[in-house]
């Protein structure tokens, strides 16, 4: 049942992947501003599911052990050196200024949906409430992620179709990971809580490193404050699905 679950919610997050279509039907300016206001969802969300489910479970089950913040800060610290390595950054703009690497996109957008599943695996097989935030906090920051990841591989040269399919096939590692992660955990039981603070880590990372700036480029006192009221609505979802279960 377990791996059911793991299946089905990672085949959901690749579907995500096929968010580029949006790109292709919004015109320019509306597709910027719902990408910004998609952000700030996601921001709150990612925050909202590090602090509000991962850590306070990983807490609970281990207590308040040195290593679990050990591992929270190993989490934030590997996904700084691996955008600094692959020269990656997520893309949350329709019309984003990089150069063309889109296979660059491609493999670094393989392994960061790998390490997804593992985390979303590790999730449900403590309980379901976690599993279902923390596949919710993945779609709502995958959502942005996926229309600007196509926004840069349309930039570098592939047609719209070519996009989408390699997108969508990147996506796939998430459920590889939630596979590999579910079979690790009958044999590392114990192992496996330490992938809530690693994934909370990461999650911090995303949205302090990446997703805050891009909200920030913002002057606009208006859509300031329908980003931090978004940011916020993000931060209640989560919140919400803590307690409803």
């Amino acid at each position: 049942m377990i791996l059911i679950q793991i299946l089905a919610a990672t085949f959901l997050i690749s579907l995500i992947a096929f968010a580029g279509v949006f790109a292709l039907i919004l015109k320019k300016e509306l597709l910027n501003k719902a990408l910004l206001v998609l952000v700030a969802l996601s921001t709150g969300a990612l925050l909202g599911g590090a602090f509000l489910h991962l850590l306070p479970e990983a807490i609970a089950i281990k207590g308040a052990d040195l290593s679990i913040f050990l591992y929270l800060l190993l989490g934030f610290s590997i996904f700084f050196v691996l955008e600094q390595f692959l020269q990656w950054r997520h893309q949350h703009t329709a019309s984003p200024t990089v150069k063309p690497f889109s296979y660059l996109i491609l493999v670094s957008d393989a392994v960061h949906n790998f390490i997804d599943g593992l985390i979303i695996a590790a999730s449900f097989v403590i309980n379901l409430p976690l599993g279902i935030s923390t596949t919710l906090a993945v779609a709502l920051h995958e959502i942005p992620q996926e229309l600007g990841d196509f926004a840069v591989l349309v930039y570098g040269g592939f047609g719209n179709k070519k996009a989408l399919l390699f997108n969508f096939i990147t996506a796939l590692t998430a459920i590889l990971g939630g596979i590999i992660g579910y079979l690790a955990s009958s044999v590392m039981q114990t192992s496996m809580i330490y992938l809530l603070p690693f994934a909370a880590g990461n999650f911090i990372y995303i949205a302090a490193a990446d997703l805050i700036p891009e909200i920030k480029h913002q002057v606009s006192l208006s859509r300031s404050i329908i980003h931090f009221v978004v940011f916020a609505i993000g931060i209640a979802i989560m919140l919400a699905v803590k307690y409803i279960h």
